[in-house]
C-alpha cells in the first residue's frame, strides 16, 4: 500500500484529505480541530516514509484558491473596518508583527542562533513562505561565498518552524480564551450594525396608537429613531391593503408589518403603539411571498435601490439569505450572486420577478471562469513584480500577496461593465474549502520527513524558539488588543490568524464569520511587513 501511495501522489492527497476531514470532525468537549487536522495527518505521512510527497503545484493551487476566493468574500468587511477603525488597527497591526519581530532578534542572542537560522524560524514561525523566499533571495543575490549553506540552513529553520507557528498560536488562543471566556454570540451581535455580519431576523405587526406618530411619513419615522427594521406592508383602518413606501402617512389604528430583529422590532411596537392581535404576514388575500434565486448576471453587483423596483413591480424586498446568514434588505444592499431574496408582492407579479431574477439554483452553481481565471492572473502577475527598498532589500507578494490585494480590490469593485468579479456564495465556500485542504496537505507531507530525518538538539531548540515566538506574540496581541485597546476579541482572532488553518480554528471557535474581517484586513499588511522583517533580520545578524 506504501507503494501504491508513493506511486501516485494525487491518491495520497486525497486519503490524506479525507482522513484529515475525518478526525477534524472529531468532536471532544464540543471542540474539534476542523480542516486544520489535515495537515496533521499529512504530518504523520510525511514521518511515516520520506518517499510519500506531493507535487510543489498542489501547494500552489490550494494557496491561490483559498487567498484569491477569501479575498473576494471579505472584500466588503475589510474596507468596511478600515473605513471604521483604520488608523486603530493598522497601527495595532503593525506593533504585533513589530514585537514578533523584535522577539525573534532577541532569541538569536538568548538560544545562539545564527543569522541564517532565526531568518528561518522568523518565517517558519509567522507561517510566512514569501519572507522565506525573500530572505533566500537577499543571499543569492548578494553574492555570498557560503549562500547554498545559508540558504539550507534557512529551510532547515522554516521546516522545524512551520508546524509550530500553527500550534503556537492554536495553543495561545486556547489559554486566552479559556481565561476571558468571551461571549462570542454577543461580540456579533454588537458588532452587526458595523459590518455584514447576518441577522436574526422576524416579523411583527403593530397597531398605531400613539397620537405623536400619526400623520407623520415612514421616512420621518426613519429618521427620528433610527431603528434598523423595514417597514413592509400596510393594512389600513378602512380594510385597503397595500405596500409602504417612504412618504407613506401613518393613521390612527393601521396595522403596520415590520420585519428586523425582535429587540428592534420590540421598541418600535413600543413607540408606536401595541402588538397587533393580527399577523399580517398570514394574510395572502392580496399579496404574497416568495423566495427567488439572485441568478441574473445583469443584477450581480447592483444595489437594490438601482434596480428601481417601485417602478417596475408592486413588490418590496424585506430579507436577504446570503449563505447562512440573513440580513435586512435596504436601498444600499447590493446583491450578490447566489443570494436568496425574500418578496412580498401581488400575486400577479410573483412570475415576472423571479424571471427579472433569474431564480435559477442551477445558474448560481457555477463559476464564471473568464472573471476567476483573469482575476487570478491578475494577481499572479501582481506578484511577481519585484519591489525594491532602500539598503538592498527588495520583495515580492508573490502567490499569497498577489492575488489577495488584486481579490480585495475585484471583490470591492463587484463588476466592471459586464464582467462580474465575484463568486457565487456557495461556490466561494466550496473553493475555499478545496483550497485549504490542498494547502494545509501539501505542507504537512512535506515538512513530516523533516522532523524525522533532522531530529536533534538543534530542531528541538528550533521548535522551541518558533514555539516561543507564536504563543508570546498570540499571547501579548490578544491581551493587550482585549484588555488595553478594546478591540473585540473576535476581531483579535482574525489578526493573529497568520495562516489558513489558524483561521479555521477560530472560526470554529467564534462559530460566526466576525474572525473573517481581522484576517483579511492583517494580511496583505503582515505579509508585506514579514517579508521586509525577515530581510532586516539576516542583514543585522550578519
Amino acid at each position: 500500500m506504501k507503494q501504491v501511495l508513493i506511486d501516485n501522489p494525487v491518491l495520497l492527497l486525497f486519503v490524506v484529505a479525507a482522513l484529515g476531514y475525518l478526525i477534524g470532525n472529531l468532536k471532544i468537549k464540543g471542540s474539534g480541530l476542523g480542516v486544520a487536522a489535515v495537515l496533521f495527518v499529512g504530518l504523520c505521512f510525511g514521518a511515516i516514509d520520506p518517499g510519500f510527497k506531493l507535487p510543489s503545484i498542489i501547494f500552489q493551487i490550494g494557496l491561490l484558491l483559498f487567498i484569491y476566493s477569501i479575498g473576494l468574500s471579505s472584500a466588503p468587511a475589510f474596507f468596511q473596518s478600515i473605513k471604521n477603525n483604520g488608523t486603530r488597527d493598522i497601527i495595532f497591526i503593525v506593533g504585533m508583527l513589530t514585537f514578533s519581530f523584535a522577539l525573534a532578534f532577541a532569541l538569536s542572542h538568548l538560544l545562539g542562533f545564527d543569522a541564517s537560522t532565526i531568518t528561518g524560524i522568523y518565517a517558519g514561525s509567522t507561517t510566512n513562505t514569501p519572507a522565506l523566499a525573500g530572505a533566500i533571495n537577499l543571499a543569492l543575490e548578494r553574492g555570498l561565498d557560503n549562500a547554498d549553506s545559508i540558504s539550507n540552513q534557512m529551510v532547515i529553520g522554516y521546516s522545524f518552524s512551520y508546524p509550530m507557528g500553527i500550534i503556537g498560536v492554536m495553543i495561545a488562543i486556547a489559554i486566552v480564551n479559556r481565561i476571558y471566556k468571551v461571549d462570542f454570540e454577543a461580540e456579533r451581535l454588537k458588532l452587526k450594525r458595523k459590518y455584514p455580519l447576518g441577522e436574526n431576523l422576524t416579523s411583527r405587526s403593530v397597531l398605531i396608537t400613539n397620537g405623536d406618530v400619526v400623520g407623520k411619513t415612514l421616512r420621518e419615522i426613519k429618521q427620528t429613531y433610527q431603528w434598523n427594521i423595514k417597514f413592509v406592508q400596510v393594512t389600513e383602518a378602512t380594510g385597503g391593503m397595500l405596500l409602504t413606501n417612504w412618504s407613506y402617512v401613518l393613521k390612527d389604528n393601521d396595522q403596520l408589518m415590520i420585519v428586523g430583529e425582535e429587540a428592534e422590532i420590540n421598541q418600535a411596537i413600543e413607540t408606536l403603539g401595541r402588538l397587533s392581535p393580527f399577523n399580517l404576514a398570514k394574510d395572502r388575500r392580496v399579496f404574497d411571498v416568495r423566495r427567488i434565486f439572485v441568478s441574473n448576471p445583469s443584477i450581480f453587483g447592483k444595489k437594490i435601490s438601482e434596480l428601481e423596483l417601485d417602478q417596475k413591480f408592486d413588490a418590496i424586498i424585506t430579507r436577504i439569505r446570503r449563505g447562512d446568514s440573513e440580513m435586512l434588505a435596504h436601498g444600499n444592499t447590493v446583491l450578490q450572486a447566489g443570494d436568496r431574496i425574500r418578496f412580498i408582492a401581488g400575486r400577479k407579479e410573483l412570475k415576472s420577478l423571479a424571471k427579472y431574477f433569474g431564480d435559477s439554483y442551477s445558474a448560481i452553481s457555477q463559476v464564471n471562469l473568464f472573471s476567476f481565471g483573469v482575476g487570478i492572473t491578475l494577481g499572479m502577475l501582481l506578484g511577481m513584480i519585484n519591489f525594491n527598498l532602500p539598503g538592498g532589500i527588495s520583495f515580492k507578494l508573490g502567490f499569497a500577496g498577489g492575488p489577495l490585494v488584486v481579490a480585495l480590490i475585484l471583490g470591492m469593485l463587484r463588476r466592471t461593465g459586464p464582467i462580474v468579479w465575484t463568486l457565487p456564495y456557495g461556490a466561494n465556500i466550496t473553493i475555499q474549502q478545496i483550497g485549504l485542504t490542498f494547502l494545509l496537505a501539501a505542507i504537512g507531507v512535506s515538512s513530516g520527513n523533516t522532523f524525522i530525518t533532522n531530529l536533534s538538539a538543534e530542531a528541538i531548540n528550533i521548535m522551541a524558539g518558533a514555539t516561543l515566538i507564536s504563543m508570546l506574540t498570540t499571547i501579548f496581541a490578544l491581551v493587550v488588543g482585549y484588555s488595553v485597546i478594546k478591540i473585540p476579541f473576535s476581531i483579535l482572532l482574525g489578526f493573529v490568524s497568520n495562516q489558513p488553518a489558524i483561521l479555521d480554528f477560530n472560526l470554529n471557535i467564534t462559530q460566526n464569520k466576525v474572525p473573517n474581517i481581522g484576517y483579511t484586513m492583517m494580511m496583505p499588511l503582515a505579509l508585506i511587513l514579514k517579508i521586509i522583517y525577515a530581510q532586516l533580520l539576516f542583514i543585522f545578524l550578519m
